[in-house]
């Protein structure tokens, strides 16, 4: 699972977590939205710990 460089709001987290499981980014936000005290630590975590995604030229 990588940050997305391209399809990001704040580090990617989303974009990336998004596209290893097949949806759209704006649900996997409004899920981090909806659960905000618990996943506030957790895109903290995973924007800390996350490879980048380097798009291919």
């Amino acid at each position: 699972m990588k940050r997305s460089v391209t399809n990001h709001s704040l580090h990617g987290v989303c974009a990336g977590i998004a596209a290893q499981v097949g949806l759209y980014p704006m649900a996997i936000r409004l899920l981090f939205i909806v659960t905000f005290p618990i996943s506030f630590f957790f895109y903290i975590l995973l924007a800390n710990m996350m490879d980048v995604d380097h798009p291919s030229l």
